[in-house]
């Protein structure tokens, strides 16, 4: 019992340095320190860590291609050429480029993946932002937000989705059936809420008209690895395909023929890429699996199926309430981990089910560190000079997180 709850406060303390970042230091350093102390003092098997970390795989490989994907991008200057595009489409008014921002963030969250919307957008925005002469952060609020409002409108918007439903992933059509209004009601509410939230930063007028360039040969490979990379996901997502291996072939594919286009070495643009990801996710999986090696797991499948015998539209309410709130406290992907591993163990109902993926993609909208998209988001603008603290953030989250979830938890539970 001593060693348990040795263990479940190791994760604690990591999960704390995850969130609060204390002396500034990565949020990867924590989660790694937290993985090998339970390692470290006997309190997880080797062998189970190593594991652990395999379940990840796929996770890896998909970030590895989008954020390939995304430097490439950045360095031949597709990001700046679709700025200058938005912001003249936007014509002088702050409040039409962001909602063009957003409206643009729901198309590459549904298909490409809400990671993909935190790492290839928030780039360009920030660079829209800044050729308009308009506050960026309003805009890079729409990047980090509408990443995790529109991430259950198919199932390829979130790979916590494909976490949580392991290799039962609904078909298409039954998908659109059970998420379609509530991923209306989650993207509009969103936005009216944000919108309202940043109203004095969205003032006045901002830059138009401005020069447009032609884009270079090597921006045109970037930006048809991007196009290529959503029409393959889009197609083995239906044919329940994992996503991670043809995401990492394709955003390697891309950046070799742009190094081989311009003869250059591939080092500095490996120097660029935020790897310190992958260590954090890597970790996330190990701690995860302390839970479920302490039992944890099992008493939560206990509870669930007590819980949908007796009544199952309140369990499904207080479930997609529950790991809503849990996701901001742990990260969603390892929350979405106990989840599916929890409803694998209970047998849950579908209602159940659905109900805590609405909480593991729409709850994270909350704080800064609830989903890995908004952890890489918040990595993407610290490259580009801007940073956002956890109360900040949580400010705005508050707001507009809570009355969406609300939404979209209630069209899915009572329309059955």
């Amino acid at each position: 019992m001593n060693s348990t709850f040795i263990s479940w406060g190791i994760a604690a303390a990591a999960t704390a340095g995850v969130i609060t970042r204390p002396f500034k230091w990565p949020e990867a350093v924590w989660a790694v320190a937290g993985a090998l102390l339970l390692v470290l003092f006997g309190l997880l098997p080797v062998g189970l860590a190593f594991e652990a970390i395999g379940k990840g795989a796929d996770v890896y490989l998909f970030l590895f291609g989008m954020m390939l994907l995304s430097e490439v991008g950045r360095r031949e200057g597709l990001f700046d050429w679709v700025a200058v595009l938005a912001v003249n489409h936007a014509q002088g008014s702050p409040r039409r480029l962001f909602l063009l921002v957003y409206l643009v963030g729901v198309v590459i969250t549904a298909f490409l993946s809400n990671d993909a919307t935190a790492v290839v957008l928030t780039p360009a925005v920030f660079a829209a932002a800044r050729k308009a002469r308009t506050p960026p952060l309003p805009l890079l609020f729409v990047c980090a937000l509408i990443a995790n409002a529109a991430s259950f409108v198919l199932p390829i918007s979130n790979p916590a989705n494909i976490v949580l439903y392991g290799n039962h992933t609904p078909a298409l059509g039954a998908w659109l059936m059970r998420f379609t209004l509530p991923s209306i009601l989650s993207i509009v509410a969103t936005y009216v809420l944000l919108r309202w939230t940043q109203r004095g930063a969205l003032t006045g007028t901002c830059e138009a008209n401005l020069e447009t360039t032609a884009l270079s040969s090597s921006g045109r490979v970037a930006l048809a690895g991007i196009g290529v990379t959503a029409i393959v996901l889009l197609t083995v997502s239906a044919f329940d395909i994992a996503l991670g291996l043809p995401t990492a072939i394709l955003g390697l594919v891309t950046a070799l023929v742009v190094l081989i286009l311009e003869r250059k070495s591939p080092l500095p643009m490996i120097r660029e890429i935020s790897w310190s990801v992958l260590p954090l996710v890597a970790a996330l999986f190990v701690l995860v699996e302390m839970l479920d090696h302490t039992g944890v797991i099992n008493m939560l499948a206990t509870l669930a199926r007590h819980g949908a015998q007796h009544d199952e539209v309140a369990s499904a309410a207080w479930a997609g309430g529950a790991i809503a709130l849990v996701s901001n406290l742990m990260n969603n992907l390892p929350a979405g981990l106990i989840a599916s591993s929890t409803v694998m163990q209970a047998h849950s109902p579908e209602r159940v089910i659905d109900a805590l993926l609405i909480g593991v993609d729409l709850g994270p909208n909350m704080s800064i560190t609830g989903s890995l998209a908004t952890i890489l988001w918040l990595n993407a603008i610290r490259r580009e000079g801007e940073d956002v603290s956890f109360m900040k953030f949580l400010k705005v989250g508050v707001i507009v997180m809570v009355p969406a979830l609300v939404l979209a938890l209630g069209a899915r539970l009572l329309t059955g």
